[in-house]
Protein backbone atom coordinates (compact mmCIF):
# COMPACT_ATOMS: atom_id res chain seq x y z
CA UNK A 1 0.00 0.00 0.00
CA UNK A 2 2.84 2.42 0.74
CA UNK A 3 4.17 1.93 -2.79
CA UNK A 4 1.40 4.19 -4.13
CA UNK A 5 2.91 7.16 -2.33
CA UNK A 6 6.46 6.34 -3.41
CA UNK A 7 5.85 6.27 -7.17
CA UNK A 8 7.79 8.66 -9.38
CA UNK A 9 4.72 10.44 -10.73
CA UNK A 10 4.74 13.50 -12.94
CA UNK A 11 2.40 16.03 -11.38
CA UNK A 12 -0.53 17.35 -13.36
CA UNK A 13 -0.09 20.83 -14.84
CA UNK A 14 -3.72 21.62 -13.94
CA UNK A 15 -4.20 25.07 -12.40
CA UNK A 16 -7.98 24.68 -12.00
CA UNK A 17 -8.76 27.13 -14.79
CA UNK A 18 -10.52 24.59 -17.00
CA UNK A 19 -11.76 26.35 -20.12
CA UNK A 20 -11.23 25.00 -23.61
CA UNK A 21 -10.14 27.54 -26.22
CA UNK A 22 -12.67 27.24 -29.08
CA UNK A 23 -10.13 27.40 -31.91
CA UNK A 24 -6.98 25.84 -30.45
CA UNK A 25 -8.99 23.14 -28.60
CA UNK A 26 -6.59 23.42 -25.66
CA UNK A 27 -7.31 24.14 -22.01
CA UNK A 28 -6.43 27.79 -21.38
CA UNK A 29 -5.18 26.93 -17.90
CA UNK A 30 -2.81 24.01 -18.50
CA UNK A 31 -2.58 23.93 -22.33
CA UNK A 32 -3.41 20.22 -22.57
CA UNK A 33 -5.89 18.82 -25.07
CA UNK A 34 -9.12 17.24 -23.86
CA UNK A 35 -7.74 13.81 -24.80
CA UNK A 36 -4.58 14.41 -22.77
CA UNK A 37 -6.57 15.59 -19.77
CA UNK A 38 -8.81 12.52 -19.92
CA UNK A 39 -5.91 10.10 -20.31
CA UNK A 40 -3.55 11.74 -17.79
CA UNK A 41 -4.17 9.27 -14.96
CA UNK A 42 -3.46 6.35 -17.30
CA UNK A 43 -0.37 7.83 -18.97
CA UNK A 44 3.09 6.52 -18.22
CA UNK A 45 5.54 8.92 -16.58
CA UNK A 46 7.39 9.11 -19.92
CA UNK A 47 4.22 10.10 -21.79
CA UNK A 48 3.42 12.72 -19.16
CA UNK A 49 6.92 14.17 -19.42
CA UNK A 50 6.54 14.37 -23.20
CA UNK A 51 3.29 16.33 -22.84
CA UNK A 52 4.82 18.58 -20.18
CA UNK A 53 7.74 19.37 -22.51
CA UNK A 54 5.30 20.59 -25.21
CA UNK A 55 3.24 22.86 -22.96
CA UNK A 56 5.46 25.99 -23.11
CA UNK A 57 5.20 26.04 -26.92
CA UNK A 58 1.44 25.54 -26.74
CA UNK A 59 1.09 28.50 -24.39
CA UNK A 60 2.33 30.74 -27.21
CA UNK A 61 -0.65 29.67 -29.32
CA UNK A 62 -3.07 31.22 -26.83
CA UNK A 63 -1.29 34.49 -26.04
CA UNK A 64 -2.51 36.35 -29.13
CA UNK A 65 -4.27 39.50 -28.04
CA UNK A 66 -7.62 40.33 -29.54
CA UNK A 67 -7.05 44.07 -29.26
CA UNK A 68 -9.93 45.13 -27.10
CA UNK A 69 -10.88 48.79 -26.86
CA UNK A 70 -7.38 50.14 -27.48
CA UNK A 71 -7.30 48.43 -30.87
CA UNK A 72 -10.54 50.15 -31.90
CA UNK A 73 -9.71 53.65 -30.64
CA UNK A 74 -7.45 55.74 -32.84
CA UNK A 75 -4.29 56.97 -31.16
CA UNK A 76 -3.69 60.79 -31.33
Amino acid sequence: MDEVWKRDEVESPCVKLCVVHPEARLCVGCYRSIDEIGAWSRMSPEARRAVMAELPDRAKLLTKRRGGRSARVAKP
